[in-house]
């Protein structure tokens, strides 16, 4: 995968403001959440989207 770009960047940041404690936000990914930071890219941003995911979350982790 790679960083995403400033629209998709922005446009994911709109979904979770929207969804931020209105509702459950329910997401997967093959890629650990330490790269997380890495793919979104913008570190402003980054820090609004993990802060509003992972504050509040409950995290499975599969393995195998």
């Amino acid at each position: 995968m790679q960083e995403l770009d400033n629209h998709n960047r922005i446009t994911l940041l709109e979904i979770i403001e929207d969804r931020h404690n209105n509702g459950s936000i329910i997401v997967t990914s093959q890629i650990p959440v330490q790269r997380w930071y890495d793919i979104i890219g913008e570190k402003t941003i980054a820090d609004a989207i993990l802060d509003r995911l992972i504050h509040q979350s409950h995290r499975v982790e599969l393995h195998g």
